[in-house]
């Protein structure tokens, strides 16, 4: 599509009144979904493009709204002492699409909120296309909106497409930022071969036995690096080649490029595990598989996102005790993500501060994540439905977890060294000294209890948020 044909935006009528109009939200991942969620809910009409099946992109495999193509983890559900479970509770408590179809699809986990990634992108993609204000269109859309066009939430993610991208790269005159994201392999569970693989949670958390486990010693853990190393790799893009990865998704084989040992203190760390076929002595690497679907059929490699060809994963993962004879459901894979530089273009609303009528929702904003995603496309929805209805709307307490991500998206995180980040207490303003004090009968707080402190404080504040009478 070109020009403003390809948008199909409405123009406004002057006897119209404005609210008749409706957002046009680009993408319909996690953050354009949530988004389109939160303003059709405050009675805002929502226009949601999607190109997929369209055009598909290299890692989705569905035309499903809001697709995991990744891990099918939303991480800890802890609400008490972990950043993402907060933010999982804060947006429980904002009416989150999202959060409310992960609780609908969950599967066991341990303490983190994981979901049968099929039955959770049914219910978004359900719920929004019986939505009377939702409008959902099929089509690629290849540029950013011509100045007739009103109120757009670009909420591509990291897989925007070529076109587009590079339409905003000239709109912003930034070429913005990009990184590669990997994907975990999925294995059939019937495949797996329980004489060797045993089922526990590491310290037994959660229900104390969500994940497989397949231990390996220390000549079949030396062999496997040496394999992983010696593996055929997906070739990239000229274009491709200086793009950095993401720290916190690096494929496996990178990891072991950083020294042998690197895996067995991360992704493969063998401790709060016991081996029942081990005779009491600890393993030297584990690795985990996670629960992919609510049949408890397909079950996926925690931390094993990688580069390797598909034929290399077959050899080298069936080295592991336990998958000597695994069938993969889905083979790991490497896509490109693309971001753009949030606290020098974005204003405190996740508008472009050049086009205030465009606003950016999502990964493509530089939070990683799926639940930072579709918390930055919750309050995208509600900044663009509040305008529209012409009502003053305060921004989420820095205190919160959804204020803190804000926060550091659109000013907080330095333009010049900006990188992708989940949500984290380093991101929440650190406790005033009477807080400290209050926090637990007048002790000196520890790293923890800060947490539980910290958490406290940001749902109370939330709830005031929530509560604020809006101003026309």
């Amino acid at each position: 599509m070109d020009g403003d044909q390809g948008y199909l935006f409405m123009i406004m009528d002057a006897n119209v009144p404005r609210v008749a109009e409706p957002i046009h939200i680009i993408g319909g991942g996690l953050a354009g979904s949530e988004a389109a969620w939160q303003a059709a809910e405050l009675g805002v009409p929502v226009v949601l493009h999607e190109m997929r099946p369209v055009r598909q992109t290299d890692a989705h495999q569905t035309d499903a709204l809001a697709e995991l193509v990744c891990s099918n983890s939303l991480r800890s559900d802890d609400a008490e002492y972990n950043a993402v479970g907060l933010l999982h509770e804060e947006m429980r408590r904002c009416g989150s699409l999202i959060l409310a179809s992960a609780d609908a699809h969950k599967v066991p986990a341990g303490g983190a909120l994981a979901v049968d990634r099929e039955g959770f992108s049914r219910a978004v993609t359900e719920a929004l296309a019986s939505h009377p204000m939702v409008t959902i269109r099929r089509e690629e859309v290849t540029e950013l909106p011509p100045p007739s066009a009103l109120d757009v939430i670009v909420a591509t993610g990291p897989l925007t497409s070529g076109r587009l991208a590079a339409a905003i790269a000239e709109r912003t005159g930034d070429e913005g930022l990009a990184f590669f994201d990997a994907i975990a392999p999925i294995v059939y569970r019937d495949s797996i071969d329980f004489s060797k693989a045993w089922f526990q949670s590491r310290y037994d958390k959660g229900g104390g036995s969500d994940y497989v486990n397949c231990a390996m010693d220390a000549d079949q853990y030396a062999g496997f690096i040496a394999a992983l190393l010696a593996g055929e790799k997906t070739s990239f893009h000229e274009w491709e080649r200086t793009t950095p990865y993401f720290e916190g998704c690096l494929p496996i084989e990178v990891m072991a490029e950083r020294g042998p040992e690197t895996l067995a203190f991360g992704p493969m760390k063998p401790v709060g595990l016991t081996d029942p076929n081990s005779s009491g002595r600890r393993s030297k690497a584990v690795v985990q598989l996670r629960q992919d679907n609510a049949l408890g059929t397909l079950y996926n490699m925690v931390g094993f996102q990688t580069k390797l060809t598909h034929g290399e994963q077959k050899r080298i993962f069936r080295t592991i005790p336990g998958l000597e004879n695994a069938e993969f459901a889905r083979f790991g894979g490497l896509h490109r993500n693309t971001f753009i530089n949030g606290p020098k273009l974005l204003d405190d609303r996740f508008r472009l501060k050049s086009d205030p009528r465009i606003r950016f929702a999502g990964q493509i904003t530089g939070c990683e994540g799926y639940v930072e995603s579709a918390a930055v496309g919750l309050l995208a929805g509600r900044f663009a439905a509040f305008e529209r209805l012409g009502v003053t709307s305060l921004l989420p307490p820095p205190e919160t977890a959804l204020g803190a991500l804000l926060g550091h998206i659109t000013g907080g995180a330095d333009p010049a060294t900006y990188q992708p980040m989940n949500v984290n207490f380093g991101l929440f303003p650190p406790l005033l000294p009477d807080e400290e004090r209050a926090g637990i009968k007048n002790k000196r707080l520890g790293a923890r209890d800060r947490k539980a402190v910290m958490s406290r404080r940001a749902l109370a504040a939330l709830d005031a948020w929530l509560q604020i009478p809006l101003v026309t």
